[in-house]
């Protein structure tokens, strides 16, 4: 479909769903921002709904501004995906052992390393700029610097939630291996301390919603916001990198026979903030829970964890601020899901797949998302797919 235009108080808000089929508070959580005097554009994602502070699945692209909250609280939340040489011929019946192995090596949820990972045992991980990387910690908000200890870490380590690692098969039978992360505790903190700095601005007391308290251009705290933000960004990208080596190295030795080969890294974000240029303005576009999609761009868009998830390429749609979604959304709460749903309509939801099933994950069941096929009908206009993939094991935060 192409997008369905919605009035907005500034900028018209651009819909890839119909409009009545979006919860009320998502919709009015759009319309709040739409009056925003910096907002220059507004995109909606198929997979939209509602979030903490802003609408999950929005494209917001304003001048001279941003919105903390607009980002979220993972920044540098997003996915990576590698293809291998492995084939489904080469799994064995049982992949449990193969579960509990990948769960040793990268700790899930609250959990970190016990001591960093050294980078030097990771086969081929490129360390320049390592340490550079480290020593612009020292220019974060002081507020979080006694955070360092933990937050080395968590690096290569997987987030609660809706994060995941997946060994999967594309629709030729080839192995797939894809992850989802962010930023850790650290990124969680940084956000949270901005958010509640912008909240204080004078310029933001006579908003229509708190939550879009924003900083603007040249002023000491957008300075510092943009440091912590890009430093935050940096962190989830190579978190998520130091965790695909970690779980490429326990595919080498659990298929040792095989000698897997593994191709070229698709990475990309899907809670953050980047420089952009559109209509001849320099731009700040945010997306939550969305991805980038520039003409011939890879992306990687997943369903839930009993569903399939697609390997795509962007169409560079600039009417969407050539994004497209990050994947298939929630169609209902985390609470609701856990009322509705029994552990055994989980194990009916993933049957075929290995993960745990247990009533700690209900709220990941496959039945509180919506339908990815749908969601992938809705951005025809986005993004063309690659390939579709389907888990084989899951492990979930």
């Amino acid at each position: 479909m192409s997008y369905v235009e919605v009035p907005g108080a500034q900028v018209p808000i651009r819909m890839w769903t119909d409009p009545a089929g979006v919860e009320d508070v998502a919709m009015q959580q759009l319309r709040n921002v739409a009056t925003l005097p910096w907002i220059k554009g507004l995109a909606v994602m198929p997979d939209v709904h509602y979030g903490k502070g802003a609408t999950v699945g929005s494209v917001i692209a304003m001048r001279g501004a941003v919105c903390p909250a607009a980002v979220g609280v993972d920044i540098g939340c997003g996915m990576s995906a590698v293809k291998t040489s492995l084939t489904a011929n080469d799994l064995p019946g049982d992949l449990s052992r193969f579960r509990s192995k990948i769960e040793q090596a990268i700790p899930v949820g609250r959990g970190m390393h016990d001591d960093p990972v050294d980078l030097g045992r990771l086969h081929g991980f490129p360390t320049s700029g390592w340490e550079d990387f480290w020593a612009r910690f020292g220019g974060v908000a002081e507020a979080v610097r006694f955070r360092q200890e933990r937050a080395t870490k968590q690096m290569g380590s997987l987030g609660s939630g809706n994060h995941f690692i997946e060994f999967c098969l594309d629709d030729d039978g080839a192995v797939w291996l894809m992850l989802h992360s962010g930023s850790r505790n650290i990124g969680k903190e940084l956000a949270e301390f901005h958010m509640g700095q912008a909240q204080k601005l004078p310029h933001n007391q006579g908003l229509i919603d708190r939550d879009l308290a924003v900083f603007i251009a040249d002023t000491p705290q957008m300075a510092a916001y943009r440091n912590d933000l890009f430093w935050a960004q940096e962190y989830a990208k190579y978190n998520r990198a130091v965790m695909m080596a970690l779980f490429q190295d326990v595919v080498r030795k659990e298929f040792k026979k095989a000698r897997p080969v593994f191709e070229p890294v698709i990475s990309c974000h899907h809670n953050y903030v980047a420089e952009e240029r559109y209509d001849g303005m320099d731009l700040l576009v945010t997306r939550k829970g969305a991805i980038r999609a520039g003409s011939g761009e890879f992306g990687i868009i997943p369903g839930s964890m009993g569903t399939g998830s697609y390997i795509v390429k962007g169409l560079g749609n600039a009417a969407s601020f050539q994004s497209a979604s990050h994947g298939a959304g929630r169609k209902m709460s985390r609470n609701a899901a856990k009322k509705r749903f029994s552990t055994r309509d989980l194990m009916e939801q993933t049957r075929g797949v290995e993960c745990r099933k247990d009533s700690g994950v209900i709220d990941e069941i496959p039945g509180a998302y919506k339908p990815i096929e749908k969601v992938m009908e809705q951005q025809r206009d986005l993004v063309e797919v690659v390939a579709h993939l389907k888990q084989v094991v899951c492990v979930k935060g």
